[in-house]
């Protein structure tokens, strides 16, 4: 069945195409007549503008490119909720691509929103994306990176402060009695996760200097240690694997607090010690998780998180490209928001 075309509609009103076209993007300059005539005719034939062609012949679209790093990971849901939310407010809308931590599908949804000539791209990358990003702005498509801090100032990016996060998941167990820590993560070369990697580590150094220069501390004391576990991907069932194998091992070398790099992970963990029975959260082993999604307060023991504020990371960034859209010739900026510590019972002082 052919489709209706504009010239249909045109020639059942008995008017000439531009009057049609008038009617669908300048009504005003048309008589209430010849407007109601053709809005007749479009009913009677069908019509549905076709809105993509129109934007390619006009070589603009209302669309922004939005790629998320891991679309099963509900924080980054509440990102895109974010960004759809502000895009809404600009008359824009958003296209989502999932990468889900595969720098081959980054590179397709890249290519998809450029051949789709979309206003700008918002990004949670995986890897090194700058060269790819350099060439868009070049050809007049601004770039926002979003959760990732942007390494060179040549583009503005928004995310939180992961390495003070990791501090913070750290201090925490520290600050309940925990000294055998385990981070449970990956992959390590995952910017987010190496950041809150880092913060970890930083404060079992502090923690370990602080008592080596204490008053009267004893030499032979334990000191604390952080064991990294590096997973293949941020998930539910790489959580559960990590668990299993490090509870596996004698009571003296398990470790008896675990930091997951991000929820998923820890509800992961979280359902190998439900499992295994002989083990208990937070007696024998603290968790503590990081993003804080909606399951982490829903779960059987609910997970203490470091939480980040999704929702407005995604409407952020989108504020800043759309500036960004508006007037090209204006300043990268880096947005970092500060992580909170959220304490449940998944952790508490040890016996």
């Amino acid at each position: 069945m052919e489709s209706v075309s504009i010239r249909h509609v045109a020639t059942t009103a008995g008017v000439s195409v531009g009057t049609v076209s008038n009617v669908l993007n300048r009504p005003d300059k048309v008589s209430p007549a010849t407007v109601e005539r053709v809005h007749a005719a479009i009913d009677e034939l069908g019509f549905v503008r076709n809105d993509a062609a129109r934007q390619l012949r006009a070589g603009a679209s209302r669309a922004i490119g939005l790629v998320i790093l891991d679309g099963g990971n509900p924080f980054f849901s509440d990102v895109a909720r974010g960004a759809e939310t502000a895009a809404e407010k600009a008359g824009r809308v958003v296209l989502l691509g999932n990468s889900d931590q595969q720098v081959e599908r980054e590179a397709h949804y890249l290519d998809l929103f450029e051949e789709n000539r979309v206003l700008g791209i918002l990004i949670s990358p995986v890897g090194d994306v700058t060269a790819r990003l350099a060439r868009l702005r070049r050809r007049g498509t601004p770039a926002v990176l979003v959760d990732r801090q942007a390494e060179l100032t040549d583009f503005s990016s928004v995310s939180v402060d992961d390495v003070r996060g990791g501090q913070l998941a750290a201090e925490h167990l520290l600050s309940v009695g925990r000294r055998r820590l385990a981070f449970v993560g990956g992959p390590l070369d995952l910017q987010q996760v190496a950041d809150r990697l880092q913060g970890a580590q930083e404060a079992v150094r502090a923690a370990n200097a602080e008592g080596a220069n204490a008053e009267g501390a004893d030499a032979d004391g334990p000191a604390v240690t952080l064991e990294v576990v590096e997973v293949p991907a941020l998930t539910v069932e790489h959580g559960r694997s990590a668990a299993a194998e490090l509870m596996s091992r004698p009571a003296d070398e398990r470790p008896d607090a675990v930091f997951a790099a991000n929820d998923l992970v820890a509800m992961g963990v979280l359902q190998s010690l439900v499992m295994l029975g002989d083990l208990r959260v937070p007696e024998d082993v603290a968790l503590i998780g990081y993003d804080d999604i909606d399951f982490a307060r829903a779960a059987v023991v609910p997970l203490s998180s470091i939480r980040q504020p999704s929702a407005l990371i995604g409407q952020t960034a989108m504020d800043i490209l759309q500036d960004e859209i508006d007037d090209p010739g204006r300043s990268p900026r880096r947005v970092v928001f500060a992580p909170e510590l959220v304490v449940r019972a998944s952790t508490t002082p040890a016996a």
